[in-house]
Order: structure tokens, then C-alpha cells, then sequence
């Protein structure tokens, strides 16, 4: 099983969204998908119109003392399941720090999944905590989007730094351009002088109503806008992301 993590340090980057139709293309393509939504605003499971609440608590999962199995949702998409995020996760944190190696304890869960998915892709919380440690170690891939300023950018170098300072895996991660409004020079000049240099995917996504519209039409922009320039970026990052798989680690 190939687990991609989206993440970001703020909220309102483009993370849901991305999280939601690559994991609906994923599906689409014939391989057995589970979405696990573990930012507390559940919105990633609005999208799925899946009620935001676990059948096994945080506690017990992150113990391994239940099988977290029994908390996955069928979605309506052939392929495509979803582990629905809960108001208690919010509390995972502290639930983490009590335990004994907190650091593994996501990774025992992705291993209890791995014979049932061919992928997991997990839509993180943002900040800097020992979830995200958790998830970072945990993830093959992690795909961070950027909105395309200065500020942004130096967010992605502070996460790296993290990175280095906790001693984690960077060759797993890879930025990408978010919310990219092409009528805005710094968007633009951003964009054209980092996309497809160093780590940075090729593919960037653009500002669009499509997006927006997410919340209205509860479905990926893949279905509820399939011609339109939103759901083409998703599709060629989704591209990008099987090169990944493929070794294209862009060292």
C-alpha cells in the first residue's frame, strides 16, 4: 500500500481539495482507495456527505485495542472508501503523548490496512504536533500545497527545517502550487521561477470557482466539473504523483 499525505502548516491552501480528487482519480483508476480524513474540521468527509464520527474511539485506535476497520465508510464512488474524521481527534495529541513510542502509532494503523487498499491518502491537520510526526513518518509520499507568495514559500522552508531538526525523511516530500491566480504577477512570477525545479511537481492548481463550488455540489470537481482547468491540474498531478511512485524522487 502506497500512502500519500496532504499537508500544510495553515489551513485554506488547497489540501482538502486536493486530497479529495486525487483520491477520487486513484479510485477511478481501478485501484482499491481509502481516504482518511484526520483534520477535526471533517471536511474532507463533508465532501463525501459521510457523518463525521468513528465507530472505535481515538484511544482504542491509536492502541491498537479495536480494529479500526469497523470505522471505515463506504463512499458512493466505486473504489473509493473513507476513515471519517471525529470532533475527538482533536484530542489525538494528548492521547499520543501518553503512550509508549507515539511516534509509530499511526504507522500501526496503516499496517493493520495495508492488506485491504492499494492506497491511503490521509488529509492532515495543519500545524507543527506529534500527529504530524506521526504522519510524516508513516507517509510514502507527502504533498504539500503552496499558495504561490513569499510568505508561503516561507512556510515550505520552516517545514523543511522540521524536517531536519526531528530528523525525518525529506526525500518523501513534494510541493506544489495551489490557488494559483495566473491575474496576479507574484503568482505568476512565483510559479514560472520554482515549478519543476528541485522538488517542486510540475503541476499547479489554479484558483477556480470549480474548487469553491466543492462545497455545494459534495463532489469531486473530477465529476462535478470534468472539462474545466481545475479538474485537468488534478488530473496531471495525479500523473505526478504515480512518477513519484515510479522513483522520479527529483533529488
Amino acid at each position: 500500500m502506497t500512502t500519500v499525505a496532504l499537508y500544510h502548516a495553515k489551513g485554506g491552501v488547497g489540501k482538502t481539495s486536493a486530497a479529495v480528487n486525487l483520491s477520487y482519480l486513484c479510485a477511478a483508476g481501478g485501484h482499491k482507495t481509502l481516504l482518511w480524513d484526520l483534520d477535526p474540521q471533517a471536511s474532507a468527509t463533508f465532501y463525501c456527505k459521510i457523518r463525521p464520527k468513528l465507530s472505535v474511539g481515538v484511544r482504542k485506535m491509536v492502541k491498537g485495542s479495536a480494529d479500526v476497520k469497523s470505522s471505515v465508510k463506504h463512499t458512493e464512488y466505486e473504489n473509493l472508501d473513507l476513515l471519517p474524521a471525529a470532533f475527538s481527534e482533536r484530542k489525538m495529541d494528548i492521547v499520543l503523548s501518553r503512550m509508549k513510542k507515539p511516534k509509530r502509532r499511526i504507522r500501526g494503523i496503516v499496517d493493520r490496512l495495508e492488506d485491504r487498499y492499494r492506497y491511503l491518502f490521509i488529509d492532515c491537520p495543519p500545524g507543527f504536533t506529534l500527529l504530524s510526526d506521526n504522519i510524516f513518518r508513516a507517509a510514502d509520499i507527502i504533498l504539500i500545497p503552496l499558495i504561490p507568495t513569499t510568505l508561503s514559500i516561507r512556510t515550505y522552508v520552516r517545514i523543511m527545517k522540521y524536517f531536519s531538526d526531528k530528523d525525518l525523511d525529506s526525500g518523501r516530500v513534494f510541493p506544489f502550487f495551489s490557488l494559483v491566480d495566473r491575474r496576479k504577477k507574484m503568482h505568476r512570477e512565483t510559479v514560472e521561477a520554482y515549478t519543476g525545479g528541485g522538488r517542486y511537481l510540475r503541476t499547479s492548481i489554479p484558483y477556480s470557482s470549480d474548487i469553491e463550488k466543492m462545497g455545494a455540489t459534495l463532489a469531486p470537481v473530477l465529476l462535478s466539473a470534468p472539462r474545466s482547468k481545475a479538474a485537468e491540474a488534478y488530473r496531471h498531478l495525479w500523473e505526478e504523483v504515480g512518477e513519484i511512485k515510479k522513483g522520479d524522487t527529483r533529488a
